[in-house]
């Protein structure tokens, strides 16, 4: 028998020849000639014998050196496949020159099952689903290596410094021959390591806290910080290293240095940081000079960079004057270039000179050629059609390149509602600086923009729900085209509602279309609207009595153009309403003529400034406020009534009877008489009513991956009458207090948000007991609020955000009792939830830290649960 060899035998074997009896040049690897014989595959493996030679390339009758750098780079070729967990050659015979192979390989095994120890089994299985470690992959080496150092790095991300990790496999007894594994990970994430100290040496000019103050993601262990935790990560660590240089150049110090740093470890649990800092000298910015500029002058570059000579150096102030890569509308350098055409100019401050304390610069500017957009293009939407994506984009073909009107585009399409704005991320493509041309397209990514709306929620004397269909995406045009239902004709950008609310105490349905552009051609926005109120009257015990109620049937036809000045964020809405209200056995403090009835003729028109940024659930930064008259016609001027006598013999009335408002039973037949003079006062409705309300949005810090974002607003309401005689009518009054559910259903009212107390609470009636629940309304109010917001998540399915809020508001009914500082106040916490097929879902518990009207005590804790209404 002849016994097989390996190769490596064979390379001693040509050694010891090569270096005794035959000095002569021998080949590669020192191996001897042969002829291949048979080749052979054995070990554990699924492939086939011929599939693995195959691959080899190695050939019967080829004429190759054993050993030599043909073995070797088949040896390599198998190891890259990675499919193999050892792989030997041998020289199973020698015949003369020709020698048979054999190719033993174990394939490398398969992953049968897996079990993570130590963690919860929800981050158990994300970790699996991290690491790929599905059944029936290839347990190699460098999977175990990677997933080892994966989950290490994970936790110690998290703080868990000392982290151990192992990973062991076991053999399935029952599967030799498949040569599959269980794998078992063990994880010991041991206990988060703190930084209990951080120690500052050598710094003269900047304090320690200030030093530390620099350091955004890594802080001292302190009792009462609760909005930053002491946890040790080596990656913010080193990110806050660097910030502590940034924080040096901000004042001035343009060679501070760390010189050392070193981490001593006080425990399992805790750690101490020392850092020494060379702080250098204080810096002044010297001579600034502009080369290369020929667009803009050097005094319109100076009045842009705003920085002047022998001001103190801040090396990131520069840089951000120069191009501020944190903002894409930001006002530098590069943007005044970009934002006129320039798209291929570049801008680098440069140091020319540096003596003593004074730093000289150039501001070195390659211009590049004027460039225009020449394709402009879009993809992704499946539902909308693209006249509603064109008509919308604010860069068009053959314009000069601005980088504004790119920022300003995306804006737009994530204020339409139809696409995610998370995702909204244009592609510049073929970019040309010699022809001075560039394509851009905008990827969309469609969501859900038609809505179910259940709402829920207590307000209005008991539970109020609703159910309403919103089509935001609607296109009325294919309404009777059977073939474009799937389920509704859909993608033409128009939005129409149906809506029904009910409580026990009154019922409203409504119906609106909205046609964003009038023709199709111009931002001319059409918008009408139906609706019809039943509501009953509510007795002080609240209960209602249905034989008591009151009709509401009006409409409204509207139309709201964009303007181009101030600038183009404003947009003048004007509207006209008609409502006509029937009292039928409804006898209130304000609705002495039980069974009449009034109409309301009135005239709106609002002026809206909007450039909130850039998801309209959760805007990141801008503004947005609304000013908003709505006029009566003024039927005093002509209708030919003498009011002056009205009203004097209504208070004479009043002054006999004392009372008689609110106990009509004192004198039924003077009663009715008050009643036949209101329902001449109203029988058409004069009135004027003014109302402001505005919105800032500011990104505070990220955290993470997400901005804090705090959203100031302020409020305010008044209601007027042109004729002191005739007075103030009985509708369209403000209530303040609790959630808006029901909001402009109640006699026509309009209710005023405020968390923290009970529906409507904080506006007693006037003449009557304090917490009578028909009370009569007020006409002016404000509210101030502030509201402290942070996303959980704002993916398309569900965007998720949790808030923090304090707010405060009040009403009165004469500017003599107005206070803008007396307020009703609260504060508390909220959660929102907005999926695109139910609207916005709302959490909050508020705390009254106020007394309502006829109490003396703070009003406490209300919560609050709204579906599909936000404040």
């Amino acid at each position: 028998m002849t016994k097989k060899l390996p190769i490596a035998y064979f390379t001693l074997l040509a050694l010891l020849i090569s270096t005794s009896l035959f000095a002569q040049n021998i080949p590669s690897a020192n191996g001897k000639q042969y002829t291949i014989g048979d080749i052979k595959v054995t070990g554990i493996t699924s492939y086939n014998e011929n599939t693995v030679i195959t691959f080899t390339g190695l050939k019967k009758g080829e004429r190759i050196f054993l050993p030599g750098d043909r073995i070797s780079k088949v040896i390599k070729k198998l190891w890259d496949l990675e499919l193999f967990s050892d792989i030997n050659f041998y020289i199973s015979n020698v015949n003369g020159d020709v020698a048979d192979l054999e190719i033993n390989i174990q394939e490398v095994a398969e992953l049968n099952q897996i079990r993570i120890k130590g963690v919860k089994k929800r981050k158990s299985e994300q970790l699996i689903k991290d690491n790929g470690l599905t059944k029936g992959a290839k347990v190699t080496e460098n999977l175990i290596t990677t997933t080892r150092n994966f989950i290490s790095n994970k936790y110690r991300k998290d703080g868990f410094l000392n982290t151990k990790v192992v990973i062991n496999t076991i053999p399935v007894k029952d599967t030799v021959v498949n040569n599959k594994v269980n794998m078992v990970i063990l994880i010991d994430k041991g206990d988060k390591v703190k930084v209990d100290n951080i120690n500052i040496e050598g710094n003269q000019q900047l304090t320690d806290a200030m030093v530390r103050s620099a350091m955004k993601n890594t802080k001292r262990r302190k009792p009462l910080r609760f909005w930053k935790r002491s946890k040790y990560i080596r990656a913010d660590y080193e990110e806050d290293k660097n910030n502590i240089i940034i924080k040096y150049k901000e004042k001035g110090y343009r060679d501070a240095r760390i010189t050392s740093d070193s981490l001593v470890i006080e425990s399992d649990k805790s750690v101490s940081l020392n850092l020494n800092i060379d702080e250098g000298n204080k810096h002044y910015f010297g001579n600034i000079t502009f080369l290369g500029n020929s667009v803009y002058t050097d005094r319109q570059l100076a009045r842009q960079l705003v920085i002047k000579k022998g001001e103190v150096y801040n090396g990131v102030l520069l840089e951000k004057q120069v191009s501020d890569n944190s903002k894409p509308d930001a006002d530098d350098l590069t943007n005044l270039y970009q934002n006129n055409g320039y798209l291929f100019s570049s801008i680098d401050a440069v140091e020319t000179k540096v003596y003593n304390d004074t730093i000289d610069f150039e501001i070195r500017i390659r211009e590049g050629k004027l460039t225009h957009f020449e394709h402009i293009t879009i993809s992704g939407n499946d539902k909308t059609n693209d006249h509603v994506i064109y008509r919308t984009l604010r860069t068009k073909p053959g314009q000069r390149y601005s980088k504004e009107l790119v920022v300003r585009t995306v804006r737009e399409l994530g204020q339409l509602g139809f696409f995610d704005p998370e995702q909204l991320e244009p592609q510049f493509k073929n970019a040309n600086p010699q022809a001075g041309t560039i394509d851009i397209n905008y990827p969309l990514v469609e969501k859900g923009s038609s809505q179910i709306e259940l709402q829920g929620g207590f307000g209005g004397g008991g539970f109020v729900g609703t159910l309403g269909l919103a089509f935001s995406n609607f296109s009325i045009r294919n309404i009777f085209n059977k073939d474009s239902y799937s389920p509704l004709p859909m993608g033409d950008g128009q939005t129409l509602r149906v809506r029904a609310q009910a409580s026990r105490s009154f019922q409203t349905y409504s119906l609106s279309f909205v046609e964003p552009w009038l023709g199709g051609k111009r931002p001319y926005q059409l918008s009408t609207s139906f609706s019809h109120t039943i509501q009953y009257l509510l007795t002080n015990r609240r209960d209602v009595n249905r034989n008591n109620k009151f009709l509401i049937t009006g409409g409204s036809i509207g139309i709201a153009k964009r303007l181009n000045w101030p600038d183009n964020y404003f947009t003048l809405s004007q509207a006209v309403s008609v409502r006509h209200y029937n009292l039928k056995n409804y006898n209130t403090r304000l609705f002495t003529f039980g069974n009449g009835f009034a109409n309301d003729l009135s005239y709106t028109i609002g002026l809206n400034r909007n450039n909130t940024t850039i998801n309209p659930v959760f805007p990141t930064g801008g503004s947005e406020f609304n000013i908003v008259a709505k006029l009566s016609v003024p039927y005093s001027l002509f209708d030919g009534v003498d009011y002056s006598a009205l009203k004097d013999r209504r208070d004479t009335i009043e002054n006999e009877n004392p009372g008689i408002i609110n106990n009509p039973s004192i004198n039924l037949e003077r009663y009715k008489e008050i009643g036949e003079i209101d329902q001449e006062r109203f029988k058409w409705l004069e009135y004027y009513k003014l109302k402001f309300d505005g919105s800032w949005y500011t990104s505070l810090v990220k955290l993470g991956k997400n901005p804090l974002v705090l959203k100031t607003s302020v409020e305010y309401g008044f209601l007027g009458a042109y004729n002191n005689d005739r007075g103030n009518i009985p509708f369209e009054r403000f209530f303040l207090g609790g959630t808006q559910l029901g909001a402009n259903s109640l006699d026509g009212r309009e209710i005023v948000a405020l968390r923290g107390y009970k529906d409507r609470s904080l506006t007693p009636a006037s003449r009557a007991n304090s917490q009578d629940f028909d009370a009569d309304g007020t006409t002016i109010y404000n509210k101030y609020s502030l509201e402290l917001r942070y996303p959980i998540t704002l993916k398309p399915a569900a965007s998720i955000y949790m808030l923090g809020f304090i707010e405060g508001g009040a009403t009165y009914d004469s500017f003599k009792r107005f206070n803008p500082f007396q307020l009703s106040r609260s504060a508390g916490v909220g959660l929102r939830i907005f999926m695109p097929a139910f609207g916005l879902l709302g959490m909050d518990f508020g705390y009254g830290f106020d007394p309502i009207p006829g109490t003396n005590e703070p009003n406490g804790w209300e919560p609050h649960f709204i579906i599909g209404q936000q404040f």
